[in-house]
């Protein structure tokens, strides 16, 4: 359904989600609401993804930003985000406005048949974050839409020549990729900018105590553009941690060549989300903040959200 199909009460709601104006509650409500409505900002002729240009897929420049943390300018980082320090990212890359949703996991599922761990992924509203996924299977939803997207049609450029001509691929991003999309390339704490806000981020201050519609939060976007990277729902990356809950095998500085983006990793390594959750405080829903999660575990607090890259 496009804006302009779409019936008078969904395009005033999907305006009061988007609107500054109103409390993030009151936004959230909005959400809901289209939700039952029918969100316009989703195509059903292409698996759920976002009706914009290039799919939702925004792009990410080439270049240096400050991953981690100072931790005597930032009295809320954690060890394992220092030392700050510069990681220069040698390629462009195209990452998801949003987290992948439930619709879209639906879509996948049936489309495939694929069987998730926890049937509880395919439940809830359809622009919510989809959630009780384990790391296996966000990949398999990785992996599925690399496929279709190179086989479809309507795969807009440069997506389309990427993927099918280039070797590039749908995949989880690396903590280095998540972290530059939330933050930019000046370091700041939130992807709004330094000092934390109840009206940029659903977090336990924001006070929802559930996940939202994806978009709830226009004040929040990053400064490339995308959104939801704070709050929400942890998010999925490629980037392993280790064995051990209290020990990092992979420290910073971050170095991307040194084992830590093994795809083939056992499952007793555990990987690393990003980005907090609405349940977490704001010391997790900082830019660097980092955390770990058992590959094969699902919970109603992680989802993920997918990058194009460079296949590895």
């Amino acid at each position: 359904m496009s804006a302009p199909d779409c019936p008078t009460d969904t395009l005033h709601a999907l305006a009061l989600l988007q609107s500054t104006s109103l409390s993030p509650h009151e936004r959230a409500m909005m959400g809901t609401l289209l939700a039952r409505l029918g969100d316009p900002r989703f195509r059903a002729d292409a698996w759920g993804l976002p009706a914009e240009p290039l799919l939702g897929f925004t792009r990410i420049p080439a270049g240096p930003f400050l991953m981690g943390s100072d931790l005597t300018r930032d009295a809320d980082a954690f060890s394992d985000e220092q030392p700050q320090h510069a990681v220069d990212l040698q390629y462009d890359y195209y990452m998801a406005r949003y987290p992948v949703t439930v619709a879209q996991f639906q879509a996948f599922a049936q489309a495939s048949g694929y069987q998730p761990w926890d049937n509880d992924s395919l439940q809830g509203l359809p622009n919510h974050p989809v959630a009780w996924v384990n790391w296996h299977d966000a990949l398999a939803y990785c992996e599925w839409l690399t496929a279709r997207l190179r086989e479809w049609a309507e795969t807009p450029e440069p997506l389309a020549h990427l993927l099918r001509d280039v070797g590039w691929c749908v995949t989880l991003p690396s903590e280095a990729e998540w972290e530059k999309a939330a933050r930019g390339a000046d370091g700041r704490r939130y992807p709004w900018g330094d000092d934390p806000d109840p009206n940029c981020a659903n977090c336990d201050a924001t006070g929802i105590g559930k996940t939202s519609a994806v978009g709830c939060f226009p004040a929040g976007v990053s400064p490339y553009g995308v959104e939801e990277m704070s709050g929400n729902v942890w998010e999925w990356t490629r980037s392993l941690w280790g064995s051990e809950w209290n020990k990092l095998i992979f420290p910073y500085p971050y170095k991307p060549d040194d084992g830590r983006e093994q795809l083939q990793a056992p499952d007793d390594i555990r990987r690393v989300v990003r980005g907090g959750a609405a349940w977490g405080d704001r010391q997790y829903a900082r830019c660097a903040a980092r955390f770990l999660v058992d590959a094969r575990d699902v919970f109603n607090v992680v989802g993920f959200r997918v990058v194009v890259r460079p296949c590895l």
